[in-house]
């Protein structure tokens, strides 16, 4: 399977997960928001960075569970099954083309302050030059975008300072301000529409924040992900957060209500009216090149996430398999190519504004679902889901992101829930018509059914342990430690797998100093229920024993092979064949996570993406195979 390269670290984590945020937030949405509420715009801010947090903690602990390209597509399929997967995946893809293709096209409001420039062909070829840069590589374009969010980040910490500096220590440009207020006709009320006028304008800003959620996509081109995510993730909402209140805050007092709840580019109006001691319009023009930053940040960070949907679906089979190809560089190179030229369709085919507003609405039925997801995930109970982060206050915290999604949707009108449901009944005839026959894999939704005595998919369980493998060791030496002190032996074969368990189980009961049948059956019953990882090199017999101080491994190797007969029902592979070789690990219960790390890495080198070749001579036994009385330490 194709695999991308692990190129980026936490400031380019935060930095695709902040630029992805401030664009028409800031720099188009806080009059017309204000037009709704009044002075309380402020507080609709802080209150939507409230209300995504639900959002954010799941979607971190999912993407440290499962790092993997596609981010929430990925997470909504192997939680729910491929059919949901479809819905989120292509609805997702379509909202993030419209919202990017959108965040372009507001660059025109602000450069047509100073020039004179067509919208869409700036757009368009704005579109085609991320694009040649996203197929560079992620880290040449994620360096523009640390660039882009440095820039950005500075000139509104300029504009923040300023606007507070001239607020609180300028009494005549206070003054003048409320003056224009009186003499527009417009009043700073606080609430011009009551409560039902704020709860809607949270509903309208809530989508500035969705940007934070972008970084799911390009999960496996993380380095530490347990770390640098959810990390990632919250810096970026605070800084969001801080800078949306306090940014609003400055507009609604510098600027007169009247000018304020009609004006498309607010930031660089207020920037003129407390930047008057600059000459010519330098203050306006650092403005204007932040705005540029922000929509440009919003645009690659786009183009980068939106291209690994469709990457993640091929690689599922449930879009072509040409979007699933990468080339010597790690780039998903089709899947890059087929979101430009979706966006240049969209940008020379739509009103893009209105149809971006309407997609939102989807984002919000994705955050639910991703809540959904968490629950789903947990209440399975698969012993290879194991989140680097683990979400707070479960499961209150998913219950209330299920209920705020819900509700902001319908805060945001029919129009919106048409608009998504029109997306949904798409993603449906897509699946059934291209890949309801290709794929067969169920999501771990079957496994709370199971436990309700239905039907348990074990393939998910390999599967997420596969994906921890990607994610590779938090503790090398640990696992190098591991490897050194293994006890290998060599059996005369062929035999049946019983008879290879009863030397091996003897061999590590006597390490260990334990019970040697208890042990086999452990290691049976692993088989059983279909948990024992089977490879092109081998298969990985484990279990985590109670009392164990340390963890032991044992290498066998049996000339001749041993025979597996798996029942199909009860395990996640159907292997017809001899294994030659089986590599026993035993943990302590007390560290379940370390445990599956070193299944996982090692079921991911028997299969064959690095050489199983221990350096350490084996240990023979007898030749008639009479199991062994003693150990060897190596």
């Amino acid at each position: 399977m194709a695999k991308l390269k692990k190129n980026l670290k936490l400031f380019d984590v935060y930095a695709i997960s902040t630029g992805a945020m401030f664009s028409s937030g800031l720099f188009l949405l806080p009059g017309i928001a204000a037009a709704q509420t009044g002075s309380s715009i402020v507080l609709a801010y802080l209150l939507a960075g409230v209300l995504i947090l639900p959002a954010m903690l799941s979607i971190a602990e999912l993407s440290t569970a499962m790092p993997r390209s596609g981010g929430s597509y990925f997470i909504v399929d192997r939680a729910m099954g491929p059919l949901i997967g479809m819905i989120g995946g292509l609805g997702t893809w379509i909202a993030l083309v419209l919202k990017s293709a959108f965040a372009l096209i507001g660059m025109g409001a602000y450069l047509g302050i100073f020039f004179d420039v067509p919208i869409v062909p700036l757009a368009v070829a704005l579109t085609v030059g991320f694009g040649v840069l996203n197929l560079v590589g992620a880290k040449e374009s994620s360096g523009l975008q640390n660039f882009l969010v440095s820039v950005l980040l500075i000139l509104l910490g300029v504009f923040v300072a300023q606007g507070l500096a001239t607020l609180f220590f300028d009494p005549t440009a206070t003054a003048s301000a409320a003056g224009a207020a009186d003499a527009g006709g417009e009043s700073r009320e606080f609430l011009t529409d009551g409560i039902g006028g704020l709860m809607a304008t949270v509903g309208m800003v809530f989508v500035s924040y969705a940007g934070l959620t972008k970084v799911t996509s390009v999960a496996e081109e993380v380095e530490n992900p347990d770390r640098n995510i959810p990390l990632a993730m919250i810096l970026s909402l605070a800084t969001a957060t801080t800078l949306y209140c306090v940014g609003v805050y400055v507009m609604n007092a510098v600027l007169d209500p009247e000018v304020f709840y009609t004006d498309l580019t607010p930031v660089a109006t207020a920037a003129e009216a407390f930047n008057s001691w600059l000459p010519g319009d330098i203050g306006v023009m650092m403005m204007v090149v932040a705005a540029i930053a922000a929509f440009a940040s919003t645009g690659n960070a786009g183009v980068m996430s939106a291209s690994r949907y469709p990457f993640a679906m091929a690689r599922d089979k449930l879009m072509p398999p040409a979007f699933g190809e990468i080339s010597a560089k790690g780039i998903p190179v089709w899947a890059v190519i087929g979101t430009v030229v979706t966006m240049i369709v969209c940008l020379v085919t739509l009103d893009i504004a209105a149809v971006a507003k309407l997609a939102s609405a989807f984002q919000l039925i994705l955050f639910a679902l991703i809540c959904v997801a968490v629950i789903v995930m947990r209440e399975s109970k698969l012993e290879f889901y194991r989140p680097g982060f683990r979400s707070p206050l479960y499961p209150w915290v998913q219950i209330a992101g299920v209920l705020i999604s819900g509700w902001l949707i319908w805060k945001m009108g029919w129009l919106a829930v048409g608009f998504s449901l029109a997306l949904v009944v798409l993603a449906v005839v897509a699946y059934k018509l291209y890949a309801a026959d290709k794929v067969s894999r169920r999501g771990a939704i079957r496994h709370v059914w199971a436990r309700l005595g239905r039907t348990r998919h074990h393939e998910l369980g390999h599967e997420l342990r596969r994906v921890a493998s990607y994610e590779g060791l938090r503790d090398e030496d640990a696992f190098k430690r591991l490897f050194d002190e293994a006890i290998e032996l060599d059996l005369a074969g062929p035999m049946s797998f019983e008879e290879m368990l009863v030397h091996a189980s003897d061999l590590l009961a006597n390490d260990v100093d334990v019970d040697t049948w208890d042990l086999m059956e452990c290691f049976l019953e692993q088989n059983r229920i279909g948990m024992m990882p089977i490879e092109d090199q081998g298969a990985v017999p484990h279990h985590l024993y109670h009392g164990l101080d340390a963890h032991k491994m044992l290498i066998v190797r049996v000339d001749g092979g041993v025979s597996l007969e798996l029942d199909e029902a009860t395990t996640h592979v159907a292997y017809a064949g001899r294994i030659s070789t089986f590599v026993f690990v035993l943990s302590p219960d007390d560290n379940p996570a370390q445990h599956y790390r070193f299944v996982s890495e090692i079921a991911n080198r028997l299969h064959g993406q690095e050489p199983f070749d221990p350096k350490r001579p084996p240990v023979y036994i007898s030749s008639d195979n009479s199991p062994p009385r003693s150990t060897a330490r190596l």
